[in-house]
């Protein structure tokens, strides 16, 4: 079971995981706890997959996001019985064909129009899944069982210790920078590197494909 959390044109995009809805709402609020700061004040779409949810659950459901500062302005579903109480509610229960705007257009395109990057002001946590289709920069720690995957580049304000995936969608010319890169695991487009054992103190780096191999050199301004 794991959360999904994307940004989207209208907000914020939630995918529960499997397991049972207890569960998943317990788990959703845990992730959106917190990611407190960096989710205050966004309109939240939620994808409950099959879950059958009534109106009272729904209900209840959008008076713990509105708590918490956020507005809960969609339900996406496979049931009917959600998708009718998510109705009842006037709850909206489709966002662009229930795509994203970052997965049903060409990068190149949002970047055109202004929407390069999502700022977290916190550390990701094991467990903890960020995707999206242009730039992600954190200001915090990306621990090890976090994954944090962009169509961009990922800049990183902190220690890098879990796993990230930049050039998502075949970007080879994206980067990876962090003030300590030690990644369980790193990826840009579609190469993959390890990262070997570190030898003396760590110092802020920066990670690109070179003759199709992921290398990393000091992060500078120079570069």
């Amino acid at each position: 079971m794991g959360l999904q959390i994307k940004g989207i044109q209208e907000g914020v995009l939630i995918k529960l995981g499997n397991g049972s809805w207890e569960e998943n709402r317990l788990l959703l609020f845990q992730q959106i706890d917190q990611q407190a700061e960096f989710l205050k004040g966004a309109q939240i779409a939620i994808d409950v997959g099959d879950f059958d949810l009534s109106i009272s659950e729904l209900g209840a459901l959008r008076k713990d996001t509105t708590k918490r500062g956020m507005t809960l302005w969609a339900i996406l579903s496979r049931s009917e019985i959600t998708t009718r109480s998510a109705k009842d509610l006037s709850l909206k229960t489709r966002i662009r064909n229930d795509q994203t705007k970052d997965e049903s257009l060409p990068i190149e395109t949002i970047l055109d129009k202004g929407e390069q990057a999502i700022l977290v002001r916190r550390t990701l946590r094991s467990g903890f899944l960020l995707q999206h289709a242009g730039h992600v920069i954190v200001i915090g720690d990306i621990n090890p069982g976090a994954e944090v995957i962009a169509g961009g580049d990922v800049i990183v304000w902190g220690r890098l210790k879990g796993l990230v995936h930049a050039g998502a969608e075949g970007d080879e010319h994206a980067i990876v920078c962090a003030l300590d890169l030690s990644p369980t695991q790193l990826r840009i487009a579609g190469k993959i590197a390890l990262t070997p054992k570190r030898k003396g103190k760590p110092q802020p780096e920066i990670a690109h494909l070179q003759n199709g191999q992921v290398v990393a050199e000091t992060w500078s301004p120079k570069r």
